[in-house]
């Protein structure tokens, strides 16, 4: 099938996990014979001097990545005209495209491709397929209280209503997005996301260099990765690392990342006299990332909303004892006692009995660590995600034109009855 996807993110563009998804989505559908297609942008901040509009073929996959417009607008600052500026551009791209080629589906990647995705199905004339891998109300555990949570939920609403076929990344997710945007769960389908299939092994003389650049007294080592966002739970680890440290000891956490909460981290780790305890390592490399996580005695993801959860498939994959809460999609990849341990999101004292029951039984937690590397080929294969994608492609039709009002935004908690 001939396939345009869009998508705010694709490498190198990275800001979290929808990024992987679509790279490996797309070249897994190219493999088995589709035609795919992926409109997508350059770095924030640049402009069409700097970043002109390219059309590419990498790894069989034709990529436009379409230039900024000259208006003055930052994704920090102005998130809906930025959205609403980089979609004006994908169309223009989009237009262009279909002058000489034609898709037979469209699919969008969240919110930020709503108004593109749309337009260019309708100028197509071809199924529009919507993929919501996360939700406003979600991140903030359910609240819409501010105008640009509305503007945000109210884009995911008309996205939900207007494709001719919906995804989601897990069953948790499905019905978050049933109740949401009033649809219903049978006309969802859930596809989980994937792992790639590349190497996780790395030397010992590069373990042995993360243990000692993050644990030289041999203390215990604990490993974060992921974006820095409240919804992310970090806040919730450094709360936990006081009475880690007090039943083992010279604890340490690696904290990798990049986001927003940053700076409120750092300043938490020092209020609870932990920063000499704590190394915030910013975005690792693959390389440098696989030699940590050889390195960590666990991973925690403390998660409180959390869609899926591809970092836990990646600390599978590095046979990385696990420790995760039951947030949303993490709760189908950890299973507690048998791939991992887990906890309730945001229950402190959870995350430090897990944790020491890790450190003092670390047979125990390999034995789990083995558990969940050997569940990854079965049940988060990229070849079976793509063969299941394709499906939904193939039946689906264009569904009756519809006149969508303005959704109506919860007052209270969007999740509360």
């Amino acid at each position: 099938m001939r396939v345009l996807m869009l998508s705010w993110e694709y490498p190198p563009v990275v800001v979290g996990g929808l990024s992987r998804h679509v790279h490996a989505l797309a070249r897994h559908l190219v493999r088995d014979g589709h035609e795919v297609v992926v409109l997508c942008r350059h770095v924030a901040g640049t402009d069409a001097e700097t970043h002109p509009t390219t059309d590419r073929v990498v790894e069989g996959v034709r990529i436009i990545r379409v230039a900024e417009d000259p208006m003055h607008v930052t994704f920090e600052r102005d998130l809906v005209a930025w959205t609403l500026a980089m979609g004006h551009a994908m169309v223009r791209a989009g237009a262009e495209l279909l002058r000489g080629w034609r898709p037979e589906v469209v699919h969008a990647h969240d919110w930020l491709v709503t108004h593109p995705a749309i337009a260019l199905a309708d100028a197509a004339q071809v199924p529009l397929i919507g993929t919501i891998h996360a939700t406003e109300a979600g991140r903030h555990s359910g609240w819409l209280s501010h105008p640009l949570n509305q503007q945000v939920h109210s884009v995911e609403w008309w996205l939900a209503n207007r494709v001719d076929a919906l995804i989601t990344c897990s069953q948790a997710m499905r019905v978050e997005v049933a109740h949401l945007f009033e649809v219903d769960p049978e006309e969802i389908t859930v596809i989980h996301n994937g792992i790639e299939e590349r190497g996780w092994r790395v030397t010992e003389s590069e373990i042995a260099g993360a243990r000692e650049a993050h644990s030289p007294a041999g203390a215990p080592l604990l490993l974060y990765f992921g974006r820095l966002e409240w919804e992310k739970g970090v806040q919730d680890l450094l709360a936990a690392m006081p009475g880690i440290r007090r039943e083992h000891p010279g604890t340490r956490l690696v904290v990798a990342g990049k986001g927003r909460h940053l700076e409120e981290l750092v300043e938490q780790s020092k209020k609870l006299r932990l920063r000499r305890a704590v190394d915030f390592v910013g975005h690792l490399s693959d390389r440098d990332l696989r030699a940590v996580l050889a390195a960590a005695d666990a991973v925690v993801l403390p998660s409180r909303y959390e869609p899926f959860g591809i970092v836990a498939l990646e600390a599978a994959a590095a046979k990385a004892p696990l420790i995760a809460s039951t947030a949303g999609g993490l709760g189908e990849v950890v299973i507690d006692g048998e791939t991992g341990l887990a906890f309730s999101p945001g229950d402190v004292q959870a995350i430090a009995t897990a944790v020491n029951q890790v450190l003092v039984d670390p047979d125990a937690a390999g034995r789990r660590a083995h558990t969940a590397q050997s569940r990854l080929a079965a049940d988060f294969d990229w070849g079976q995600i793509a063969a299941e994608t394709a499906a939904v492609y193939r039946r689906t039709r264009i569904g009756e034109p519809a006149t969508l009002g303005r959704p109506k935004i919860a007052t209270g908690n969007a999740f509360e009855p």
